[in-house]
């Protein structure tokens, strides 16, 4: 696997054409599974380990790589399965995901593929609520899963996801107006739930996407029944990866509509933040914050809507 990763800063280009490039791996079967290569930093075999007392049953100790030390997950156990196998004969995918870096323990990685976020589909419905899967793909025939990693995070090392009192407090709506509504779309049900959880806490209307195309299905039909959606929603958040339609393709799409193009975005992403920022001014979105910060995203969001009822 040496090398496999060596031009991933010239796939840049891919990202606001709604195209991404998936790192497929095996656990331990002949399953394919996919990660997007964004949030890839290296793929090595597997370096020696050192075993943390009362850690997670998933991590299976610490690496130390680079001067850092990274927490190693075997992806097996992590998806409710049984182990990757001996970590020696494995590979390790070290990750960023909400500005922190983790290991992925796999058996085996295959190859790089190039793909189109339309390609990409949200799991069969009938699959049930447990499973890991925050997307599937077909790659020569062959049927690939795209593993939540958002959710595998959030069990094993929970985020906090209450705001702050004194933030809480300043961020509030006034009840005595009609409750702010706000648009939200990201294909991670836990992603949801969270930013769902923290803005009703604020007083706000929530309504939830699964994905890009879902939401601007959405919006246009609002625009048809003739409402102008930047006057009905104070904002918008997006993810970026979602499949279908990603995040800077929704956003493209909104700007080159005059019935919606005024809509106030923020991209919400586990995507490396430096990246993101010049990708906002790309595409035209209003603001980026990396997740899950609920008092950052509680005073984004308060902010925008004190600032859109001044307009009014």
């Amino acid at each position: 696997m040496a090398g496999v990763l060596d031009s991933v800063d010239q796939r840049t280009q891919l990202v606001g054409e709604n195209r991404l490039e998936l790192l497929l791996f095996r656990l331990n079967g002949p399953q394919i599974y996919g990660i997007n290569v964004f949030k890839v930093k290296e793929v090595l075999q597997c370096p020696s380990l050192t075993i943390l007392p009362k850690s997670h049953r998933v991590v299976i100790g610490v690496a130390h790589i680079r001067s850092g030390t990274i927490p190693i997950m075997d992806m097996g156990l992590a998806t409710g399965n049984v182990s990757v196998g001996d970590p020696k004969q494995c590979f390790v995918i070290i990750t960023e995901y909400n500005t922190a870096t983790q290991g992925f323990l796999v058996s085996g990685v295959e190859r790089i593929v190039n793909m189109n976020w339309e390609e990409i589909h949200p799991p069969p419905k009938g699959t049930g609520r447990e499973h890991y899967l925050t997307a599937v793909t077909e790659v020569e025939g062959r049927l690939v899963e795209i593993i939540d990693v958002e959710k595998i995070l959030s069990e094993v090392s929970p985020m906090e996801e209450t705001i702050s009192e004194d933030i809480l407090a300043s961020s509030r709506s006034d009840e005595s107006q009609e409750a702010p509504k706000v648009l939200i779309a990201d294909d991670s049900k836990i992603a949801r739930k969270q930013v769902t959880k923290c803005l009703e806490a604020l007083g706000v209307e929530v309504t939830a996407m699964n994905d890009g195309h879902q939401a601007l299905v959405h919006l246009r039909e609002m625009v048809e029944s003739g409402v102008n959606p930047s006057e009905h929603y104070a904002m918008m958040i997006s993810d970026i990866e979602m499949p279908e339609m990603d995040g800077y393709t929704l956003t493209t799409a909104v700007r080159n509509d005059p019935n919606m193009n005024k809509l106030h975005i923020i991209l919400h992403t586990s995507l490396s933040g430096v990246f993101n920022q010049s990708m906002v001014k790309k595409v035209g979105a209003d603001d980026f914050i990396a997740k899950f910060n609920p008092d950052v995203l509680a005073s984004k969001v308060s902010e925008r809507v004190k600032a859109s009822r001044v307009k009014e």
